[in-house]
């Protein structure tokens, strides 16, 4: 059984679809790239997956729960975690605390027990700032800690959008455009980590118009265009499918979906 599967998922926007009757499964432990031209409906999935939008129809059911009309609080607590393309920090809090914002859905200590400083809870309260340093020097972010998140370079940023999503601690990670805006150093090093992080034992999909990023990341590819699925493949034979070639770029070319 899939650890995601998306059942005749539908999302209209007025007249248009985004989304069309869409069926895809997601496995557990892999690396799943969704792929397709600007407007294939790949960001709105996302959100739709986790709560922020509703759909028009259709069903989605993380390890056998339906979880189609939950809040996207009530997503994140059932372990699915995200990235957006454009920057979701707390610009004005520093690197150690936007990851510690993270953490808010492993409390178990009520507020009124953090606020009187009980044993229990600065205990939890020692817990979670351990948690936020690994995150941070995983991301080799750990020297910013105190790094206001505005004040950080751009790689940085987009490194510290993951350490809030792994704070969450998703069994289901979904990155929208990890490597967007980044040199092929910073590209490179995102791909390995977020390698390290299936190893770990998180199943992730990825949402990127890098092709080099894709066909080095990816166990499985699905691509959409339209709001529709029109083909489903491993790397290589997504890169040699004319149908996938042609929605994508409109011609071939090789450099966009060369072999990385």
């Amino acid at each position: 059984m899939a650890l995601l599967e998306v059942r005749e998922l539908s999302k209209h926007f007025g007249g248009l679809a985004a989304i069309d009757k869409l069926h895809l499964d997601v496995y557990e432990l892999e690396v799943l790239g969704l792929i397709g031209p600007n407007g294939a409906g790949k960001t709105t999935l996302f959100n739709v997956i986790c709560g922020f939008y509703p759909p028009s129809s259709g069903r989605i059911i993380f390890r056998g729960e339906d979880i189609t009309a939950l809040r996207p609080d009530q997503v994140a607590q059932r372990g699915i975690g995200r990235t957006f393309q454009a920057s979701t920090l707390f610009m004005q809090l520093t690197a150690f605390d936007n990851v510690f914002a993270g953490l808010y859905r492993h409390y178990r200590q009520p507020v009124w027990k953090a606020f009187l400083r009980t044993p229990a809870a600065s205990m939890e309260d020692f817990s979670s700032k351990q948690r936020v340093m690994e995150i941070l020097e995983f991301m080799e972010l750990a020297s910013l800690r105190d790094e206001l998140a505005g004040n950080l370079a751009y790689g940085h940023q987009r490194a510290l959008g993951l350490c809030i999503a792994l704070a969450t601690e998703p069994e289901l990670l979904l990155l929208d455009e990890p490597v967007i805006g980044m040199n092929e150093t910073e590209t490179l090093n995102m791909i390995s980590k977020i390698k390290q992080i299936r190893e770990k034992g998180t199943t992730i999909v990825v949402v990127e118009h890098d092709m080099r990023a894709v066909m080095n990341l990816c166990d499985r590819v699905v691509v959409l265009n339209h709001g529709k699925k029109i083909a489903e493949g491993l790397p290589a034979e997504i890169r040699e499918n004319e149908e996938v070639i042609e929605a994508y770029l409109g011609r071939r070319d090789d450099e966009t979906f060369a072999r990385g």
